[in-house]
């Protein structure tokens, strides 16, 4: 007897499993400088799994192994090195397999692929990092100190600043000028000149209260001969 199962249940299962080979797998941007070395970041748990095979790639990762390979390890020794350019400068035991590419190039930039073959079905890791080379940015010394000395352009100055300025300039002007009034020399003139003034006020002052007492015994007196005149006139009985 033969069984027929629905089509659908060998179907169905064909997405999930395109799903669980490229859950492993990630793009990473790295950004090098020409003559400078570049680092291409891959790790996985060494703690978990121990140390294991891995492989670097020129593209992206292929289903299987790396696509035009640089660099390959198995178990922690290297079995493959295209040029002594690729080292691992890094702890591989520890579970970092990071490439690093010494004196990188222009011609150095582009897609490199790490796979990690992890034991288990579709349980590899993968990861895809495009290397983008850009100009080294140097700036010399005296580069630093011409950008230091370049003064910013300054907008066309306008009435309104005109004014400012000019008012600025007349308040500095003036409270120079008080600064230089209020010297040791100036304040010990205004100091007697004050005093003098003082004196000079108080002397008016003086004279004119003796002048006051001079002229009122005058007065009295001539009352007084008036008053004496009229006495002496007889009366008509």
């Amino acid at each position: 007897m033969v069984i027929q199962y629905p089509a659908h249940m060998f179907v169905l299962p064909i997405p999930f499993l395109l799903i669980l080979i490229q859950v492993s797998s990630c793009t990473i941007k790295v950004t090098g400088y020409i003559g400078q070395d570049v680092t291409l970041p891959c790790a996985y748990d060494a703690q978990s799994n121990g140390v294991l095979s891995f492989c670097w790639g020129l593209g992206r990762v292929p289903r299987s192994k790396c696509a035009d390979t640089i660099l390959s390890s198995e178990y922690g020794e290297v079995t493959y090195r295209e040029s002594s350019r690729y080292q691992l400068l890094s702890q591989v035991e520890q579970g970092n397999v990071s490439l690093t590419i010494l004196n990188a190039q222009r011609s150095d930039a582009g897609i490199y692929g790490c796979r990690v073959e992890i034991p288990g079905l579709f349980n590899d890791q993968k990861s895809n990092i495009n290397l983008i080379m850009e100009e080294e940015r140097v700036i010399s010394h005296e580069m630093e100190a011409t950008d230091a000395t370049v003064t910013t352009p300054q907008s066309p100055t306008s009435p309104i600043n005109l004014v400012n300025d000019e008012h600025s300039k007349y308040v500095r002007s003036s409270q120079g000028n008080f600064k230089a009034f209020l010297g040791e020399e100036n304040i010990g003139r205004i100091a007697a000149i004050f005093l003098f003034t003082i004196i000079l006020i108080l002397i008016l002052i003086f004279r004119r209260n003796v002048l006051m007492r001079r002229t009122k015994p005058l007065q009295l007196h001539t009352c007084t001969v008036v008053e004496n005149m009229y006495d002496t006139i007889p009366m008509a009985k």
